[in-house]
């Protein structure tokens, strides 16, 4: 969020991590729990919106009902919803895997798993879809520079 801290003021930066070890310590992966997860995220970046923060979401959101909620909870709140689809195939999420959750989700250890035993409906008509196969983007400060841009435009 520097990027954007530098162009637009505040911003704080929501992630599984972030929320998984605190709000939501008490969700698992079932679908019921993913869906809970992507409701607590929508309402907490609502407050920090309604707030005058910018709030990005990183999160691994696999049904496009959920986006739809979450971004009409900012729309009936007349806040902005910036919907950003980060397109990897999952053979590079698997390969970025640090935590080694896509070897337990293939092993069976982990149930319900994004793209493992559990579906991922990619976004219809997102406002941003950034390309993080190596192939296609090189770095992280140029995804960050593609959405500064997209909200340079919406100004």
């Amino acid at each position: 969020s520097s990027g954007i801290n530098a162009e637009y003021g505040a911003a704080y930066s929501l992630d599984g991590d972030n929320l998984r070890h605190g709000l939501n310590k008490n969700l698992g992966f079932t679908a019921e729990d993913r869906e809970e997860n992507i409701r607590r995220v929508s309402e907490t970046a609502k407050l920090f919106a309604d707030g005058g923060i910018i709030c990005l979401t990183s999160f691994i959101s696999p049904y496009c009902k959920q986006r739809e909620l979450a971004r009409k909870l900012h729309e009936e709140a007349g806040l902005k919803f910036i919907e950003v689809h980060v397109a990897t195939p999952i053979e590079v999420c698997e390969q970025r895997d640090v935590k080694g959750l896509y070897e337990k989700a293939r092993a069976g250890i982990i149930k319900g798993f994004t793209g493992i035993d559990d579906p991922y409906e990619a976004p219809v008509n997102p406002d941003i879809t950034l390309c993080s196969d190596r192939n296609c983007i090189s770095s992280i400060s140029d995804c960050v520079q593609q959405v500064v841009q997209y909200l340079q435009q919406q100004v």
